[in-house]
Protein backbone atom coordinates (compact mmCIF):
# COMPACT_ATOMS: atom_id res chain seq x y z
CA UNK A 1 0.00 0.00 0.00
CA UNK A 2 1.28 3.19 -0.85
CA UNK A 3 2.67 5.47 2.06
CA UNK A 4 0.29 8.93 2.20
CA UNK A 5 2.82 11.91 1.66
CA UNK A 6 1.97 13.92 4.18
CA UNK A 7 3.84 17.40 3.54
CA UNK A 8 2.11 16.96 0.44
CA UNK A 9 -1.55 17.57 2.38
CA UNK A 10 0.74 20.16 4.76
CA UNK A 11 1.72 21.83 1.16
CA UNK A 12 -1.71 22.18 -0.09
CA UNK A 13 -3.81 23.40 3.38
CA UNK A 14 -1.02 25.59 3.34
CA UNK A 15 -1.34 27.25 -0.36
CA UNK A 16 -5.19 27.40 0.10
CA UNK A 17 -5.19 28.91 3.46
CA UNK A 18 -2.47 31.49 2.38
CA UNK A 19 -5.22 32.49 -0.55
CA UNK A 20 -7.05 33.98 2.05
CA UNK A 21 -4.10 35.82 3.16
CA UNK A 22 -2.86 36.75 -0.96
CA UNK A 23 -6.54 38.24 -1.76
CA UNK A 24 -6.96 40.34 1.03
CA UNK A 25 -3.35 42.02 -0.12
CA UNK A 26 -4.50 42.80 -3.75
CA UNK A 27 -6.87 44.73 -2.19
CA UNK A 28 -4.25 47.22 -1.06
CA UNK A 29 -2.29 46.37 -4.36
CA UNK A 30 -1.24 49.06 -6.02
CA UNK A 31 -1.01 47.51 -9.84
CA UNK A 32 -3.54 44.86 -9.72
CA UNK A 33 -7.30 45.28 -10.36
CA UNK A 34 -8.76 43.16 -7.90
CA UNK A 35 -12.76 43.56 -7.39
CA UNK A 36 -12.66 45.91 -4.64
CA UNK A 37 -9.98 48.67 -4.03
CA UNK A 38 -9.11 50.64 -1.04
CA UNK A 39 -8.11 54.11 -1.75
CA UNK A 40 -5.08 53.95 -0.52
CA UNK A 41 -2.72 51.39 -2.21
CA UNK A 42 1.37 50.24 -1.82
CA UNK A 43 3.77 48.41 -3.93
CA UNK A 44 5.19 46.64 -0.96
CA UNK A 45 2.27 43.60 -1.92
CA UNK A 46 3.44 43.06 -5.33
CA UNK A 47 6.52 42.14 -4.21
CA UNK A 48 5.06 39.80 -1.91
CA UNK A 49 2.43 38.76 -3.82
CA UNK A 50 5.33 37.64 -6.31
CA UNK A 51 7.19 35.10 -3.71
CA UNK A 52 3.52 33.18 -3.21
CA UNK A 53 2.75 32.88 -6.91
CA UNK A 54 6.41 31.80 -8.15
CA UNK A 55 5.30 28.40 -6.40
CA UNK A 56 1.78 28.24 -4.54
CA UNK A 57 -0.32 27.36 -7.20
CA UNK A 58 2.40 25.17 -9.18
CA UNK A 59 2.69 23.47 -6.40
CA UNK A 60 -1.14 22.54 -6.41
CA UNK A 61 -0.84 21.23 -10.07
CA UNK A 62 2.05 19.56 -9.34
CA UNK A 63 1.01 17.37 -6.27
CA UNK A 64 -2.72 17.11 -8.39
CA UNK A 65 -0.53 14.96 -10.96
CA UNK A 66 0.95 13.13 -8.54
CA UNK A 67 -2.75 12.46 -7.09
CA UNK A 68 -3.72 11.82 -10.95
CA UNK A 69 -1.46 9.10 -10.84
CA UNK A 70 -2.33 7.00 -8.14
CA UNK A 71 -6.22 7.67 -8.58
CA UNK A 72 -5.42 5.96 -12.20
CA UNK A 73 -4.05 2.98 -10.56
CA UNK A 74 -6.84 2.20 -8.08
CA UNK A 75 -9.70 2.96 -10.67
CA UNK A 76 -8.73 2.71 -14.01
CA UNK A 77 -9.08 5.72 -16.89
CA UNK A 78 -12.79 5.28 -16.88
CA UNK A 79 -13.19 5.36 -13.00
CA UNK A 80 -10.64 7.91 -12.39
CA UNK A 81 -12.78 10.28 -15.28
CA UNK A 82 -16.07 9.62 -13.30
CA UNK A 83 -14.40 10.56 -10.08
CA UNK A 84 -12.89 13.52 -10.87
CA UNK A 85 -16.20 14.59 -12.94
CA UNK A 86 -17.94 14.31 -9.42
CA UNK A 87 -15.51 15.71 -7.12
CA UNK A 88 -14.70 18.67 -9.42
CA UNK A 89 -17.09 19.17 -11.99
CA UNK A 90 -19.97 19.30 -9.77
CA UNK A 91 -18.76 21.79 -7.31
CA UNK A 92 -17.70 24.00 -9.99
CA UNK A 93 -21.10 23.94 -11.53
CA UNK A 94 -22.55 24.67 -8.22
CA UNK A 95 -20.58 27.15 -7.29
CA UNK A 96 -20.99 28.91 -10.85
CA UNK A 97 -24.37 28.89 -10.20
CA UNK A 98 -24.59 30.39 -6.54
CA UNK A 99 -21.77 32.36 -5.10
CA UNK A 100 -19.07 32.86 -8.29
CA UNK A 101 -20.79 36.24 -9.56
CA UNK A 102 -20.36 37.64 -5.86
CA UNK A 103 -17.42 39.13 -6.68
CA UNK A 104 -18.11 41.00 -10.05
CA UNK A 105 -21.33 42.20 -8.71
CA UNK A 106 -19.29 43.68 -5.97
CA UNK A 107 -16.88 44.94 -8.31
CA UNK A 108 -19.48 46.83 -10.02
CA UNK A 109 -21.12 48.16 -6.94
CA UNK A 110 -17.82 49.02 -5.76
CA UNK A 111 -16.69 51.04 -8.99
CA UNK A 112 -20.28 52.55 -9.71
CA UNK A 113 -21.69 54.64 -6.81
CA UNK A 114 -24.66 54.66 -8.75
CA UNK A 115 -25.18 51.39 -9.58
CA UNK A 116 -28.31 49.87 -7.30
CA UNK A 117 -28.88 46.39 -9.51
CA UNK A 118 -30.05 43.48 -7.26
CA UNK A 119 -28.25 40.31 -6.92
CA UNK A 120 -30.94 38.66 -8.97
CA UNK A 121 -30.55 41.62 -11.67
CA UNK A 122 -27.15 41.27 -12.43
CA UNK A 123 -27.33 37.27 -12.75
CA UNK A 124 -28.94 37.67 -15.48
CA UNK A 125 -26.20 39.77 -16.87
CA UNK A 126 -23.53 37.49 -15.43
CA UNK A 127 -25.18 34.34 -17.36
CA UNK A 128 -25.65 35.99 -20.68
CA UNK A 129 -23.15 33.42 -22.12
CA UNK A 130 -22.32 31.75 -25.59
CA UNK A 131 -20.31 28.68 -26.32
CA UNK A 132 -16.28 29.82 -27.38
CA UNK A 133 -13.39 27.52 -28.11
CA UNK A 134 -10.72 30.54 -28.55
CA UNK A 135 -9.98 30.11 -24.69
CA UNK A 136 -9.72 26.27 -24.39
CA UNK A 137 -10.44 25.08 -21.71
CA UNK A 138 -12.80 27.78 -20.90
CA UNK A 139 -15.92 27.26 -22.97
CA UNK A 140 -18.40 29.99 -21.80
CA UNK A 141 -17.92 33.77 -22.85
CA UNK A 142 -19.79 36.65 -21.85
CA UNK A 143 -19.52 40.45 -21.12
CA UNK A 144 -19.99 39.97 -17.42
CA UNK A 145 -19.14 36.29 -16.66
CA UNK A 146 -16.12 34.89 -15.23
CA UNK A 147 -14.78 31.57 -13.91
CA UNK A 148 -12.91 33.84 -11.08
CA UNK A 149 -10.61 31.87 -8.87
CA UNK A 150 -12.46 28.73 -10.11
CA UNK A 151 -9.72 28.86 -12.82
CA UNK A 152 -7.99 26.54 -10.92
CA UNK A 153 -10.85 23.94 -10.97
CA UNK A 154 -11.75 24.31 -14.45
CA UNK A 155 -7.53 23.48 -15.47
CA UNK A 156 -7.53 21.06 -13.34
CA UNK A 157 -10.70 19.31 -14.30
CA UNK A 158 -9.25 19.95 -18.40
CA UNK A 159 -5.99 18.25 -17.36
CA UNK A 160 -7.16 14.97 -16.01
CA UNK A 161 -9.46 14.31 -18.21
CA UNK A 162 -7.39 14.75 -20.97
CA UNK A 163 -5.01 12.46 -19.32
CA UNK A 164 -7.33 10.39 -18.57
CA UNK A 165 -8.13 9.93 -22.40
CA UNK A 166 -4.41 9.46 -23.33
CA UNK A 167 -4.28 6.94 -20.23
CA UNK A 168 -7.19 5.04 -22.01
CA UNK A 169 -5.86 4.50 -25.67
CA UNK A 170 -2.06 4.88 -24.90
CA UNK A 171 0.41 1.91 -24.75
CA UNK A 172 1.84 1.88 -21.33
CA UNK A 173 4.77 0.13 -21.62
CA UNK A 174 6.80 2.98 -23.26
CA UNK A 175 5.56 5.12 -20.65
CA UNK A 176 7.32 3.40 -17.97
CA UNK A 177 10.18 2.87 -19.94
CA UNK A 178 10.71 6.78 -20.93
CA UNK A 179 9.74 7.53 -16.85
CA UNK A 180 12.50 4.55 -15.46
CA UNK A 181 15.88 6.51 -18.11
CA UNK A 182 14.63 9.98 -16.50
CA UNK A 183 14.75 8.30 -13.00
CA UNK A 184 17.56 6.95 -13.62
CA UNK A 185 19.23 9.72 -15.06
CA UNK A 186 18.52 11.75 -11.69
CA UNK A 187 21.52 9.91 -9.99
CA UNK A 188 23.86 12.43 -11.40
CA UNK A 189 23.38 16.05 -9.21
CA UNK A 190 21.43 18.85 -10.67
CA UNK A 191 19.62 16.46 -13.72
CA UNK A 192 16.26 16.85 -11.28
CA UNK A 193 16.40 20.38 -12.07
CA UNK A 194 16.49 20.38 -15.96
CA UNK A 195 12.68 20.11 -15.61
CA UNK A 196 12.51 23.95 -15.49
CA UNK A 197 13.76 24.60 -19.01
CA UNK A 198 10.42 23.50 -20.46
CA UNK A 199 8.84 25.98 -18.24
CA UNK A 200 10.92 28.71 -18.96
CA UNK A 201 10.65 28.10 -22.54
CA UNK A 202 6.82 28.47 -22.31
CA UNK A 203 7.17 31.72 -20.24
CA UNK A 204 9.40 32.84 -22.97
CA UNK A 205 7.15 32.14 -25.75
CA UNK A 206 3.80 32.28 -24.67
CA UNK A 207 4.23 34.90 -21.76
CA UNK A 208 2.52 35.27 -18.77
CA UNK A 209 -1.08 34.98 -17.87
CA UNK A 210 -2.00 37.51 -15.18
CA UNK A 211 -5.52 35.87 -14.61
CA UNK A 212 -3.93 32.86 -13.78
CA UNK A 213 -1.55 33.80 -11.27
CA UNK A 214 0.91 34.64 -13.54
CA UNK A 215 1.52 31.15 -15.19
CA UNK A 216 0.68 30.26 -18.48
CA UNK A 217 -2.15 27.64 -18.57
CA UNK A 218 0.54 24.85 -20.73
CA UNK A 219 2.86 25.47 -18.03
CA UNK A 220 0.44 24.04 -15.42
CA UNK A 221 -0.44 21.28 -17.82
CA UNK A 222 3.46 20.81 -17.95
CA UNK A 223 3.30 20.67 -14.02
CA UNK A 224 0.51 18.77 -13.57
CA UNK A 225 2.47 16.10 -16.33
CA UNK A 226 5.59 16.56 -13.98
CA UNK A 227 3.25 14.94 -11.16
CA UNK A 228 2.10 12.36 -12.68
CA UNK A 229 5.95 11.47 -13.50
CA UNK A 230 7.52 11.83 -10.22
CA UNK A 231 4.59 9.90 -8.73
CA UNK A 232 5.40 6.35 -10.80
CA UNK A 233 9.68 6.35 -8.74
CA UNK A 234 10.92 7.14 -5.75
CA UNK A 235 14.12 7.90 -7.56
CA UNK A 236 12.95 11.22 -8.36
CA UNK A 237 12.02 12.04 -4.33
CA UNK A 238 15.41 10.98 -3.63
CA UNK A 239 17.39 13.18 -5.95
CA UNK A 240 14.57 16.50 -4.84
CA UNK A 241 15.32 15.63 -1.00
CA UNK A 242 19.52 15.34 -2.40
CA UNK A 243 19.73 18.65 -4.84
CA UNK A 244 16.63 20.59 -2.49
CA UNK A 245 19.69 22.95 -0.46
CA UNK A 246 21.05 23.74 -4.33
CA UNK A 247 17.44 24.51 -5.43
CA UNK A 248 16.57 27.22 -3.27
CA UNK A 249 19.67 29.17 -3.67
CA UNK A 250 19.49 29.00 -7.06
CA UNK A 251 15.88 29.92 -6.67
CA UNK A 252 16.33 32.93 -4.71
CA UNK A 253 18.77 34.35 -7.43
CA UNK A 254 16.49 33.43 -10.19
CA UNK A 255 13.55 34.70 -8.43
CA UNK A 256 15.55 38.07 -8.36
CA UNK A 257 16.64 38.47 -11.77
CA UNK A 258 13.04 37.70 -12.83
CA UNK A 259 12.09 40.82 -10.65
CA UNK A 260 14.55 43.03 -12.19
CA UNK A 261 13.76 41.66 -16.05
CA UNK A 262 10.03 42.21 -15.54
CA UNK A 263 10.25 45.32 -13.71
CA UNK A 264 12.56 46.54 -16.47
CA UNK A 265 10.30 45.87 -19.23
CA UNK A 266 8.51 49.26 -20.87
CA UNK A 267 5.48 47.58 -22.04
CA UNK A 268 3.60 44.22 -20.56
CA UNK A 269 6.11 42.78 -19.40
CA UNK A 270 3.34 38.86 -19.12
CA UNK A 271 3.48 38.96 -22.92
CA UNK A 272 5.67 41.70 -24.76
CA UNK A 273 8.84 40.35 -26.48
CA UNK A 274 11.24 42.73 -25.67
CA UNK A 275 14.52 41.78 -24.41
CA UNK A 276 13.90 42.30 -20.31
CA UNK A 277 10.59 40.96 -20.39
CA UNK A 278 11.60 37.70 -22.45
CA UNK A 279 14.86 37.29 -19.88
CA UNK A 280 12.47 37.79 -16.37
CA UNK A 281 9.60 35.35 -17.81
CA UNK A 282 13.01 32.78 -18.03
CA UNK A 283 14.26 33.37 -14.93
CA UNK A 284 10.31 33.37 -13.22
CA UNK A 285 10.25 29.91 -14.87
CA UNK A 286 13.29 28.67 -13.93
CA UNK A 287 13.05 30.04 -10.37
CA UNK A 288 9.27 28.38 -9.94
CA UNK A 289 10.66 25.03 -10.50
CA UNK A 290 13.80 25.18 -8.42
CA UNK A 291 11.48 26.43 -5.65
CA UNK A 292 9.03 23.56 -6.10
CA UNK A 293 12.22 21.22 -5.93
CA UNK A 294 13.62 22.77 -3.03
CA UNK A 295 10.05 23.25 -0.69
CA UNK A 296 9.59 19.42 -1.45
CA UNK A 297 13.28 18.29 -1.13
CA UNK A 298 13.17 19.81 2.22
CA UNK A 299 9.66 18.54 3.47
CA UNK A 300 10.00 15.08 2.37
CA UNK A 301 12.22 13.52 4.86
CA UNK A 302 12.25 9.82 5.64
CA UNK A 303 9.74 9.28 8.53
CA UNK A 304 10.26 6.34 10.96
CA UNK A 305 6.58 4.26 11.10
CA UNK A 306 5.16 3.72 14.46
CA UNK A 307 1.46 3.31 15.84
CA UNK A 308 -0.11 6.56 17.69
CA UNK A 309 -3.53 7.00 18.48
CA UNK A 310 -5.87 9.57 17.48
CA UNK A 311 -5.68 12.26 19.12
CA UNK A 312 -6.60 16.50 18.83
CA UNK A 313 -3.86 16.98 16.28
CA UNK A 314 -4.62 14.28 14.05
CA UNK A 315 -8.27 15.00 13.94
CA UNK A 316 -7.81 19.01 13.19
CA UNK A 317 -5.35 17.46 10.32
CA UNK A 318 -7.53 15.25 9.12
CA UNK A 319 -10.49 17.95 9.51
CA UNK A 320 -8.80 20.60 7.61
CA UNK A 321 -7.31 18.27 4.85
CA UNK A 322 -10.89 17.50 3.75
CA UNK A 323 -11.56 21.13 4.19
CA UNK A 324 -9.11 22.18 1.59
CA UNK A 325 -11.38 22.27 -1.77
CA UNK A 326 -14.42 23.50 -0.33
CA UNK A 327 -12.69 26.30 1.34
CA UNK A 328 -10.82 27.05 -2.12
CA UNK A 329 -14.18 27.44 -3.14
CA UNK A 330 -15.70 29.51 -0.53
CA UNK A 331 -12.67 31.81 -0.17
CA UNK A 332 -13.05 34.57 -2.67
CA UNK A 333 -16.35 35.43 -2.50
CA UNK A 334 -16.06 35.95 1.00
CA UNK A 335 -12.76 38.16 0.81
CA UNK A 336 -14.16 40.27 -2.08
CA UNK A 337 -17.33 40.74 0.13
CA UNK A 338 -15.50 41.32 3.77
CA UNK A 339 -13.10 43.90 1.52
CA UNK A 340 -16.12 45.83 0.24
CA UNK A 341 -17.58 46.55 4.02
CA UNK A 342 -14.31 47.45 5.12
CA UNK A 343 -12.78 49.55 2.16
CA UNK A 344 -15.06 52.52 2.89
CA UNK A 345 -13.73 53.04 6.45
CA UNK A 346 -11.10 55.05 8.14
CA UNK A 347 -8.70 52.99 9.44
CA UNK A 348 -5.09 52.65 8.37
CA UNK A 349 -4.25 50.02 5.50
CA UNK A 350 -2.67 47.16 8.24
CA UNK A 351 -6.07 47.40 10.81
CA UNK A 352 -8.08 47.36 7.36
CA UNK A 353 -5.97 44.32 6.19
CA UNK A 354 -5.88 42.41 9.44
CA UNK A 355 -9.39 42.67 9.47
CA UNK A 356 -10.20 41.55 6.35
CA UNK A 357 -8.50 38.30 6.58
CA UNK A 358 -10.07 37.77 10.34
CA UNK A 359 -13.80 38.51 9.14
CA UNK A 360 -12.49 36.20 6.17
CA UNK A 361 -11.35 33.48 7.75
CA UNK A 362 -14.13 33.26 10.67
CA UNK A 363 -17.04 33.63 8.26
CA UNK A 364 -14.99 31.08 5.80
CA UNK A 365 -15.08 28.60 8.41
CA UNK A 366 -18.16 29.11 9.86
CA UNK A 367 -19.85 28.38 6.22
CA UNK A 368 -17.81 25.13 5.67
CA UNK A 369 -18.53 23.79 9.14
CA UNK A 370 -21.86 24.54 9.81
CA UNK A 371 -23.41 24.27 6.07
CA UNK A 372 -20.68 22.44 4.13
CA UNK A 373 -19.71 19.22 5.70
CA UNK A 374 -22.94 18.32 7.72
CA UNK A 375 -24.80 16.84 5.63
CA UNK A 376 -24.43 14.08 2.04
CA UNK A 377 -25.71 16.96 0.11
CA UNK A 378 -24.09 19.97 0.60
CA UNK A 379 -20.78 17.53 1.31
CA UNK A 380 -21.27 15.92 -2.43
CA UNK A 381 -21.95 20.00 -3.85
CA UNK A 382 -18.74 20.97 -2.44
CA UNK A 383 -16.61 17.83 -3.68
CA UNK A 384 -15.99 15.75 -0.73
CA UNK A 385 -15.41 12.41 -0.64
CA UNK A 386 -17.85 10.10 0.87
Amino acid sequence: MQERRTELDVIRLVVVLGLVFFHASLVFDSRDDYYVKNAETTDVTTFIAGLCVVWAMPALFLIAGIGWYHSLRRRGARGLAVERLLRLGVPLLFAILTILPVPQWLRWRAADPGYHDPYWRFLLDFYDVRISLTDFPFLLDGEHFETGHLWFVVLLLAFSLMLAAVAAWAPLDRARRASDALASATRRRGVVLLPAIPLAVIGAVLGMEESFAGWSRWAYLLLFVYGVVLAGDDRFRVAMRRDALPAAVLGVVLFLAAGAGLSAAEGDAFVDMETPAVLGRIAFGLAGWCWLVAILGLLDRPRKRKEEAPGRGRSVYAYLGTAALPLYILHQPIVVAAAYLVVGRSAPMVVKYLVIVVVSFVVMFAVYDLLVRRTRVTRFLFGIRP
